[in-house]
């Protein structure tokens, strides 16, 4: 699912107010923690999730490999965190039914 640039900055807007709810720290990727990502983008549609690991390329790699699994998009990535994104068909309530296609 592709987004249109103003579903993606109202999106980014809902976003800036979130914490992260999902921590990646120096022991990298599990399958608990993948599979505690899709749980709370199940629930919440809009995460943040905060990778506090080595540089700039093994968090790419770590972000690809979230997505992969998730199915969710990458909203924006700032620094350590990253915004994904993964409609939930059964209450779609955070993009309004207009920006939907």
């Amino acid at each position: 699912m592709e987004l249109k640039e103003t579903q993606k900055k109202r999106l980014r807007t809902l976003a800036h107010a979130l914490n992260p709810v999902v921590l990646i720290g120096q022991h990298g990727l599990k399958p608990t923690t993948l599979e505690e990502i899709n749980i709370a983008l199940d629930h919440h549609q809009l995460i943040k999730v905060k990778l506090s690991v080595g540089d700039r390329e093994l968090r790419d790699e770590l972000i690809e490999e979230i997505l992969a699994h998730s199915q969710a998009l990458l909203i924006q990535r700032v620094g350590n965190v990253a915004v994904l994104y993964r409609r939930n068909k059964e209450h779609p309530d955070l993009l309004k039914a207009e920006f939907i296609e």
